[in-house]
């Protein structure tokens, strides 16, 4: 990181706070009787204007979960939230990184992603997010299909479309993306179906943009809509525009960087079918944008499944299944932002999703969803300590030992910092 960016430092530490890892209780902890006076809360202390970490110890029928929590103040004007991603969709670095590179002073992991591709030998992994992502205000990508998703099973009625986000009337709520767009030709206009993304929709075309990165669009094409595991597609095609002209046509998607004023297109079954009428030359058009439901577009987006709506936990959460969880919530009308991790590290329970949920609505959450968890679960924050205002500290400890790279984080950025 050191030698990449020279802004960042040499260092990132990883704090024990209070020594409340270690064991003993939350030093100037206040006890939260809406959980049936089974969380224990420590008392909250800034990090920058209008964001504060505090820490907590919940109760469950396997031990103590320990976790972190970001209050974040998006109606102190000084205080904006945004996406952080690796400079590309297809790419992954750690949270710690992610935030020191754009100046947050706190972060918390994002979407879940794919991770692995065991199921289809010789295909590469993309490390791409799951879900629609927007970053200052910019589509990034859309959702893949239900069944291509990677993460615990989400509750009945939700979607990989769904999100939590901040809008340009900075209030923070949950939503739904989705994807809009067309390939027009000279014989007619295609349907677009997807965006940036490591998995298509059967007979569908999809859009790669610079922000792809250097990964590989093979995945794009191989599994279904309901299984994740179903054979890569016999029938594919990819064409690149550039500047409005196909310049290339391919039997095979490819991999590698796509130049900025271009755009790759990938179809399967009929979408390959449709793509490969046409020929060098040919004038063609790209047009995409991701649609919410919501008063306002969105600033910023991650992909995430709701695990809490108006004050109560949504039913079909997995009761069975503990595990280190992140979270992401609102409150106060969507001016608060909660952003949650659990501690990975030897000894501190894990919460099932339905846990997760009732925690989340104890810390003050009015809606919120279930982030990427595991080995991903990392929170971290600028160091108050770090006379040069460049230190990242990473508050939990990861529960594989050292921070997992992730494709994106929830950044949070204070002008008073």
């Amino acid at each position: 990181m050191k030698q990449r960016f020279g802004r960042v430092r040499a260092v990132l530490t990883v704090l024990v706070a209070w020594g409340v890892l270690v064991g003993g209780g939350v030093a100037g902890g206040t006890r939260a009787t809406a959980a049936g006076d089974t969380l224990v809360r420590s008392d909250a202390v800034p990090v920058a204007p209008g964001v504060e970490y505090g820490e907590f110890r919940m109760t469950v029928p396997r031990g103590v979960a320990h976790g972190h929590l970001l209050t974040v103040d998006l109606a102190d004007p000084r205080v904006s939230v945004d996406l952080l991603y690796p400079e590309a969709v297809g790419a992954r670095w750690p949270v710690s990184e992610l935030a020191a590179v754009r100046g947050a002073v706190g972060a918390v992991n994002g979407d879940f992603f794919h991770i692995n591709e065991t199921q289809h030998p010789g295909v590469e992994a993309t490390g791409a997010p799951v879900g629609p992502a927007v970053a200052a205000g910019r589509g990034l990508k859309g959702a893949v299909p239900d069944g291509q998703r990677f993460g615990p099973v989400m509750p009945p009625g939700a979607s990989t479309e769904d999100v939590i986000g901040v809008g340009y009337d900075r209030r923070a709520r949950l939503d739904r993306l989705t994807l809009r767009g067309a390939v027009r030709t000279a014989e007619g206009t295609l349907p677009l179906r997807g965006l940036n993304q490591y998995a298509l929709p059967v007979d569908g075309i999809g859009a790669y943009t610079a922000r792809w990165g250097l990964a590989s669009r093979v995945r794009a094409t191989c599994g279904t809509d309901a299984d994740r595991a179903a054979p890569c597609s016999a029938e594919t095609a990819e064409v690149t525009v550039s500047h409005g002209r196909v310049v290339a046509l391919s039997e095979r998607p490819g991999g590698g960087g796509i130049a900025p004023g271009s755009v790759v297109l990938v179809g399967r079954e009929e979408g390959a079918r449709q793509l490969r009428e046409l020929r060098i030359g040919d004038p063609v058009s790209v047009g995409h944008r991701l649609v919410g439901r919501g008063p306002s577009p969105l600033r910023c987006a991650v992909g995430g499944f709701p695990i809490v709506r108006d004050d109560r936990p949504v039913a079909g959460l997995d009761t069975v299944t503990a595990a280190v969880r992140t979270a992401a919530g609102t409150g106060g009308g969507g001016r608060l932002l909660y952003l949650m991790a659990l501690d990975g590290a030897p000894g501190q329970a894990g919460l099932t999703v339905r846990e997760l949920a009732d925690l989340m609505a104890v810390l003050g959450a009015r809606d919120a969803v279930d982030l990427d968890g595991g080995g991903s679960s990392t929170l971290v924050t600028g160091d108050p300590y770090d006379p040069d205002g460049g230190g990242i500290t990473v508050r939990n400890h990861p529960s594989g030992g050292v921070e997992r790279p992730v494709p994106n984080a929830i950044g949070v950025f204070s002008l008073g910092w």
